[in-house]
């Protein structure tokens, strides 16, 4: 895939780049490793000013940077600026908790026969991060933020279709006043993902993307014995039960389906429906579907733009050719719009079977399932056969019903009577095919950190005499 600016709204290529050649990257990656054994030496409060810096810099930039994102990928420009605020967000709140996510973590020193013992959270290094372009800056910040503020160094591998946003990602900490080289992106294509993973002076890795993808780099870094976040790919169910607003429900599930155009890993997509309410609840969805506004991204009061790229489009015509031919019905949408651009009209079908495609695998585009289930068993055994386990969602105001779902659903995140998102506050990431490990909050600043114990003895002049021996490996 070239590495270039092509806009999904017309399909115009509007600007193209030259992929850095092995020894510029090798170059960079020396560069960064440099950094880090300078940069592991500042303090907290240099790297919290810096990120207060940031998110400074970043939010006066907004509009710039919306319309960039806009242009790249097809995001809506309200998307598109709620995700640059998002990102400052997360700079600041990262600024805000530095100090209590890396102070050390005092233990028991009498219990282990100390003056004094704790824990203490070290950066590891040099860390690659192999970024999408669904959320070209919110995916790559959530990693930057919190290991910048654990004094780490980062190298972006961003998608090729999103070029520019990652040269300003590099240029927006740089000019926040992080000094040289500590972060630095690399416009090379997939191929060159082995070659910088495998590179000694990097420590670890992190990936939002496929399923295959993340297999590809656990092989590699497991080969290297290197660490890895891998946040995958989901199918996310939203089950909807008797007690549930309907109306509520079904508004928040068009939302929850066509955000971001409908390319979003946590995207609400397979919807799990009882059967003494899916006659209203699917009249409901469909009408909120239709209503959705698909047109030009940058113009105000779009809600659904194109696809990001052409056989991203083409993909989901794809799924719901299949599940057509095999017997499914489409509610609304399902057929492509005339004219230029990627563009493909948020579309629930009824019907699916275990032998469509769509059951199983994960459609990245406005495209919706709805399944009637007699039970919450039968919704949640239905969800957890699926090879995915990233969010979830249960409308239902049972107690009991959301007890057992919080139970028993497969999944990193649960979401009761709302829509299933990302916050610098929670824990993100799932479980089975959708990955390991957990970004945001303390969690994703810890994964790229050195958890260290430090034991200490009284000094010489306080030991006494006797037998000190202890049981050890």
């Amino acid at each position: 895939m070239a590495i270039a600016t092509t806009d999904p709204a017309t399909g115009e290529t509007l600007r193209e780049f030259e992929p850095m050649s092995d020894e510029a990257v090798d170059e960079r990656v020396a560069r960064a490793a440099a950094a880090f054994e300078r940069y592991r030496l500042t303090t907290v409060d240099d790297r919290v000013r810096w990120l207060r810096s940031a998110a400074d810099v970043l939010e006066a930039d907004t509009d710039d940077v919306a319309r960039l994102m806009t242009t790249e990928m097809g995001k809506t420009l309200a998307a598109a600026r709620a995700e640059t605020g998002k990102c400052v967000a997360a700079l600041r709140y990262y600024a805000d908790h530095a100090h209590e996510f890396l102070a050390p973590r005092p233990a028991d020193a009498e219990a282990v026969g100390a003056q004094e013992a704790y824990v203490v959270h070290q950066p590891l290094g040099v860390v690659l991060a192999v970024m999408p372009w669904n959320f070209p800056l919110w995916q790559a910040m959530r990693f930057a933020a919190p290991a910048l503020a654990a004094g780490n160094v980062g190298l972006l591998k961003h998608a090729s279709n999103v070029p520019q946003t990652a040269l300003y990602l590099e240029e927006l900490f740089r000019k926040a006043g992080f000094p040289d080289d500590v972060f630095q992106t690399l416009l090379v294509g997939s191929s060159s993902i082995e070659r910088v993973l495998r590179d000694r002076r990097v420590v670890a890795a992190t990936l939002t993307g496929s399923a295959p993808a993340g297999k590809s780099v656990a092989s590699i870094a497991g080969d290297e014995l290197k660490p890895t976040v891998l946040e995958l790919g989901g199918s996310d169910p939203f089950v909807v039960m008797p007690s549930a607003d309907l109306a509520k429900a079904a508004s928040v599930a068009a939302t929850a389906r066509c955000q971001n155009n409908g390319q979003s890993c946590i995207a609400a997509k397979r919807f799990f429906v009882h059967a003494d309410v899916a006659e209203e609840f699917t009249r409901l969805f469909a009408d909120e579907l239709a209503a959705l506004r698909v047109g030009h991204p940058a113009e105000e009061g779009t809600q659904v733009g194109p696809l990001a790229t052409e056989s991203g489009r083409d993909d989901v015509e794809e799924y719901v050719r299949d599940a057509v031919e095999k017997g499914a019905t489409v509610v609304t949408g399902g057929q492509r719009p005339d004219g230029p651009g990627w563009y493909y009209p948020p579309t629930l079908l009824t019907g699916v079977t275990q032998d469509m495609r769509l059951y199983d695998e994960e459609v990245f585009g406005p495209v919706a399932a709805l399944f009637t289930v007699s039970s919450l068993e039968e919704a949640i055994d239905i969800a957890n056969s699926h090879p995915y386990g990233l969010g979830s969602n249960v409308w239902t105001d049972d107690e009991a019903e959301r007890e057992r779902f919080v139970r028993d659903v497969q999944a990193g995140m649960v979401f009761v009577n709302g829509m299933t998102t990302s916050y610098p506050e929670l824990p993100f990431g799932g479980v089975k095919q959708s990955g390991y490990g957990r970004e945001l909050t303390d969690l994703g600043m810890h994964a790229f950190t050195n958890a260290k114990t430090v034991w200490v003895g009284a000094p010489s002049s306080q030991q006494g005499g006797g037998d000190t021996a202890t049981a050890s490996e």
